[in-house]
């Protein structure tokens, strides 16, 4: 990817409670034909079966879950607090009405996988899916957040993924 340099994922200094609860993330996936983004403000990184990992979660009708469930790949792309506008713009319209990329004032770019990313964003992880299933209302031990967050029983997809390479601005 032009103007980003690969680094091992083990090296980022990076607080991803905040960066994905505070500040937020756009998830991506698709080809070089087509791809779109979603803002996502739940999700974690860490290890998982002795690997690097992270989570996240998309609910079915985002338009991004498509892509999700087509591509083998996505990326995780984070931002410094200037581009807050263009991820609050990705988090309220759909990719399925109008080409939200450009129009949120972001560019796609592609990783040697070509795997879609995003060229504003300070850091990117590249990840492949290795677990994916749907949260399962009879599985929530806190009932109260069903009610919190599935009055609609819009049950989140739950992807574990491999960190395979993270890039930073260079």
């Amino acid at each position: 990817m032009q103007n980003f340099k690969e680094v091992d994922v083990v090296t980022i200094d990076e607080n991803f409670i905040r960066a994905i609860g505070s500040e937020w993330m756009l998830v991506t996936a698709g080809n070089r034909e087509r791809c779109n983004t979603m803002t996502a403000s739940w999700g974690m990184a860490g290890e998982m079966w002795g690997r690097h990992a992270a989570m996240a979660v998309i609910r079915p009708q985002r338009y991004t879950y498509e892509f999700v469930e087509r591509e083998e790949r996505l990326t995780l792309s984070f931002f410094d607090p200037v581009y807050r506008k263009a991820l609050a713009y990705c988090g309220s319209h759909s990719g399925r009405d109008e080409a939200k990329i450009a129009n949120a004032g972001l560019s796609a770019v592609y990783t040697d996988d070509g795997v879609p990313a995003l060229g504003e964003a300070r850091l990117v992880l590249q990840c492949r899916k290795m677990y994916v299933d749907r949260m399962r209302p009879e599985r929530f031990l806190d009932r109260k957040l069903i009610d919190r967050w599935y009055e609609a029983d819009d049950f989140h997809w739950i992807y574990i993924v491999e960190i395979e390479h993270a890039y930073v601005k260079a």
